[in-house]
């Protein structure tokens, strides 16, 4: 039995940082109900290209992006803006464990869909907001998507190259971190509800989130005064510690310590490095950046990529190619770690998706649903969960409520 058997979800989430928290759950056994709007479901369904194929090799307008954080849930189409839709959701709350919602916050309020509201009807319900800036906060009633918090949080001002504009994460970090500090949550409500039967709110933002993340630049800032830099591919407190160029494509070389220092040194033929007060502390390594990757790249410049990953993994010196999705798919490592999942899908009859990374001896992830289409699964949950038939459900479509 999945650790989070019998542990019922209503996801009342959209685009990323929502759907990543209740895919986890649903990973590890919750029943998750995706709770969508008819006619138009979550609003990253509609972000693209790139679209799925379906069947018969036709592109479809729906995209891939849906399909990164939707597995192992089912899909109704209710329509939360009409009072029978509302209240259909309501004793739907009064029947789950956990809520989870990130619409601006104080917006479920006018529905009867708040904390406040449902906590009356299931006291031990654990309702969890996932919003950009907070419930609470001169900011709290702004719109915040995950770029937003790149800027806001400060993570743009340290990415990027020291010579051009700040930029953004390539993926929606902000939102990927907001939904996995929202399982945390959601996890310790659960534990605490074990023992006293209670339920709870939980409060979590993007832009919390990512501040949060932000790990040594915050407490240099915090605590020493400094302001790091953009350091492009450079790390800027390690050296040589970066992309660098060799006879036939590019390198990443990480070293963090005079120990690895002193191995790369060696394994590039330039032991007497470890000597060189110009090299031979993390600090005079950072002062003479520069020098030191002039030299480092003349050397690895002279054989090629491969020569280098393995001779430098040998040493015991972090190192690896850049790749593209093209690139991991063939990747021996990413093969053996079986980071792949195929799961069935109404539109393209298969997806892939990656598996968890949480990795337990006992507590394992399971795959039993692929991503849903919108409202697959309204008349089974509605049946199942509050004894409506299908002639209930044919009424309230009409009614324009599902």
């Amino acid at each position: 039995m999945s650790v989070l058997s019998g542990v019922k979800v209503l996801d009342m989430t959209r685009v990323v940082a929502g759907p990543t928290a209740t895919q986890c759950l649903g990973d590890f056994g919750a029943d998750v109900i995706k709770v969508e709007r008819p006619g138009e479901g979550d609003d990253v369904r509609h972000v693209g290209p790139p679209w799925l194929i379906d069947t018969d090799g036709n592109e479809t307008r729906e995209s891939t992006y849906f399909q990164a954080a939707n597995r192992n849930k089912r899909s109704i189409a209710v329509n939360f803006q009409s009072e029978e839709g509302a209240e259909l959701l309501r004793a739907l709350a009064a029947k789950v464990d956990v809520f989870v919602e990130n619409f601006r916050p104080n917006t479920l309020a006018k529905y009867g869909l708040d904390y406040a509201s449902l906590r009356q009807v299931n006291p031990g319900l654990i309702y969890c907001s996932v919003s950009g800036f907070g419930q609470a906060g001169p900011y709290s009633s702004r719109s915040g998507y995950d770029f937003l918090m790149q800027a806001m949080s400060g993570l743009m001002s340290v990415t990027g190259d020291p010579e051009g504009p700040p930029m953004r994460v390539g993926v929606p970090i902000a939102d990927i971190l907001a939904g996995k500090d929202a399982v945390i949550g959601i996890l310790l409500a659960l534990r605490r509800r074990d023992r006293t039967g209670r339920g709870q709110s939980i409060d979590i933002s993007l832009f919390d989130s990512q501040v949060a993340a932000m790990a040594n630049t915050f407490t240099a800032w915090f605590n020493g005064g400094f302001e790091m830099p953009r350091t492009g591919n450079d790390h800027p407190s390690a050296s040589p510690y970066g992309v660098y160029r060799t006879a036939d494509g590019y390198l990443l070389i990480a070293t963090f310590n005079n120990r690895e220092f002193i191995r790369l040194a060696g394994a590039v033929g330039r032991p007497e490095w470890g000597e060189d007060p110009a090299f031979n502390s993390m600090g005079a390594r950072v002062a003479n950046r520069t020098a030191l990757a002039a030299l480092l790249t003349e050397i690895l410049a002279q054989k090629p990529r491969e020569y280098w990953i393995t001779a430098l993994n040998a040493a015991g010196v972090s190192c690896g190619p850049i790749k593209r999705m093209s690139d991991l798919e063939s990747d021996p490592h990413f093969r053996a770690r079986d980071m792949t999942v195929k799961l069935p899908h109404a539109i393209s009859g298969e997806i892939t998706v990656a598996q968890s990374p949480i990795r337990c001896s006992e507590s394992k992830a399971e795959y039993r649903l692929g991503p849903p289409v919108i409202g697959q699964h309204t008349a089974d949950v509605l049946h199942e969960m509050l004894g409506l038939n299908r002639d209930d459900v044919a009424d309230l479509r009409a009614q324009g409520v599902l």
